[in-house]
C-alpha cells in the first residue's frame, strides 16, 4: 500500500472544501440554500480590467513564460499603488514580489523562514491557513489570544512573558479577518518593537483595507517596520479578482529574495495577460473604491437586519466584507447553530470556531450576496 506523507496527518482537509460540498449536495437535492459563508467576491472587475486582459492575449509573447518576480511594470504599479494609497515607499525592483494570490504567500514565506521544531504565533481567532501551513512544514503553531474585550489586538506584555526564543514568525492581520478590527498605527509601532526586540518576522496579512474602511493602512509604514515585517497583499477582494489570483508580498530586499528562493521553485510565473489585468486594476481611480463601498454598504445594513434576527450583536465599526456576530446568551455552539439554521432555514453561515477556540459563541456572514437573497434571508426567519 503507498502511504501518504506524515506531514498529512498534521492537517484537515480545509474547512470550506468539506461544508461546501455538503452545501452542494443539499442544492443538488433541490433545497433553496443560500450561501453566506465564504468571501469569495460576486461582483465582477471593471470594465476596463476585463478588456485589458482580453486585448492582453492577442500580445506576442503573451503565452510564454513569464518572470518568476512578475513584469516590471506590475511590480512598478504595486509600488504606485502603495505610494498613494498607504504612504509606503518600494523598491519595484527588489521589494515587491507579486504572487498567484496572497494564500500561496502563506506557504512560501513559512517555507523560507521556518525550520522544523520553530514556532510560527498565531491569531485566535484567525485565518485557519495559518496553522495548518505551519504544520505541514513542520514547525509548531502557538496560539496568542484575540478577545472583543482587547479589540482583537494581542497582549504583547503577557506574550513577552512566554519563552519566545524558538518564535521566528508572528502572523497578524489587520484589518482582521475574521473579525473586521482594525490596527491603529500606534498598535502597529508596538507590533514592530515587539517583533524587534525578540528577533522575530512579524508578517501582515492584508487583503481588506479598502473595503468598507475609511481609513487603509499598511504596518510597513510605519519607520524601522521593513527590517522586520512583511506584508501581502492581494487584488481578490478589493478588486473582485478572487478568481484572478493576483497577490504580492512587499518588504525588504533580503527578506523578498529569501521568499523568490521558494517561489521561483513551485512555479513558472504568472500568466501574462492576468499580470496586465492586475496593472490595470492598481490604477483603478476612487470612484471604483467609491462604488465598490456603495454596495458592501447597502448588503451590510441589510445584512445587520438578518443578524438581528438571529439576535446576535456586532460592531459596527468593523470593517471588511464580513460581519462578525456573537450569538445569543445559552445559544447551542456555533457549530450546531450552523447546522441547524443551514438545514431547517437553508442558509448556510460560518461558525467562527473554524477560526480558533476564541470564535466559539459567533458567527460570520459573508456580504458576497445580493440585496435579493439576502432580504429572502431575512423573509425565512
Amino acid at each position: 500500500m503507498i502511504r501518504t506523507a506524515n506531514r498529512l496527518h498534521t492537517v484537515e482537509e480545509y474547512y470550506f472544501s468539506k461544508k461546501l460540498r455538503e452545501v452542494r449536495g443539499l442544492i443538488a437535492e433541490g433545497r433553496p440554500v443560500i450561501n453566506m459563508g465564504i468571501g469569495s467576491p460576486d461582483l465582477a472587475p471593471s470594465e476596463a480590467i476585463i478588456k485589458s486582459i482580453q486585448d492582453a492575449v492577442l500580445e506576442s509573447g503573451a503565452h510564454q513564460y513569464q518572470s518568476y518576480q512578475g513584469l516590471p511594470e506590475l511590480r512598478e504599479a504595486v509600488a504606485d499603488f502603495y505610494s498613494l494609497k498607504f504612504g509606503v515607499t518600494l523598491d519595484a525592483s527588489t521589494e515587491i514580489l507579486p504572487l498567484m494570490g496572497s494564500k500561496e504567500g502563506i506557504m512560501h514565506i513559512s517555507m523560507a523562514f521556518l525550520n522544523e521544531g520553530d514556532v510560527a504565533l498565531i491569531p485566535n481567532p484567525g485565518y485557519p491557513t495559518y496553522t495548518s501551513v505551519t504544520k505541514l512544514v513542520g514547525a509548531e503553531a502557538k496560539y496568542y489570544n484575540l478577545t472583543a474585550e482587547s479589540g482583537w489586538f494581542p497582549d504583547l506584555e503577557e506574550l513577552q512573558e512566554h519563552d519566545l526564543t524558538k518564535v521566528k514568525i508572528m502572523w497578524t492581520s489587520y484589518p482582521h479577518m475574521p473579525t473586521g478590527a482594525t490596527a491603529t498605527e500606534a498598535q502597529f509601532k508596538k507590533l514592530v518593537a515587539f517583533a524587534k526586540k525578540n528577533d522575530i518576522l512579524l508578517v501582515n496579512d492584508n487583503p481588506y483595507s479598502f473595503v468598507l474602511n475609511d481609513s487603509p493602512a499598511s504596518i510597513l509604514a510605519i519607520d524601522g517596520a521593513k527590517d522586520v515585517a512583511l506584508e501581502l497583499n492581494s487584488l481578490s477582494k478589493t478588486f473582485n479578482m478572487a478568481g484572478w489570483r493576483v497577490g504580492m508580498v512587499l518588504g525588504n530586499a533580503e527578506h523578498i529574495n529569501a521568499v523568490l528562493k521558494v517561489k521561483s521553485n513551485m512555479d513558472s510565473g504568472m500568466f501574462y495577460g492576468i499580470q496586465k489585468g492586475a496593472i490595470e486594476a492598481l490604477k483603478s481611480g476612487q470612484e471604483w473604491f467609491d462604488k465598490l463601498n456603495e454596495v458592501y454598504s447597502s448588503r451590510r445594513a441589510l445584512m445587520y437586519r438578518l443578524a438581528d434576527k438571529l439576535n446576535c450583536t456586532y460592531d459596527t465599526d468593523a470593517v471588511g466584507m464580513f460581519i462578525w456576530a456573537k450569538l445569543p446568551e445559552g445559544s447551542k455552539s456555533a457549530e450546531e447553530f450552523i447546522d441547524e439554521v443551514l438545514y431547517e432555514k437553508n442558509l448556510f453561515i460560518t461558525p467562527g470556531t473554524i477560526f480558533g477556540s476564541n470564535g466559539e459563541g459567533y458567527i460570520r456572514f459573508s456580504l458576497c450576496v445580493t440585496e435579493d437573497k439576502i432580504k429572502e434571508a431575512i423573509s425565512r426567519f
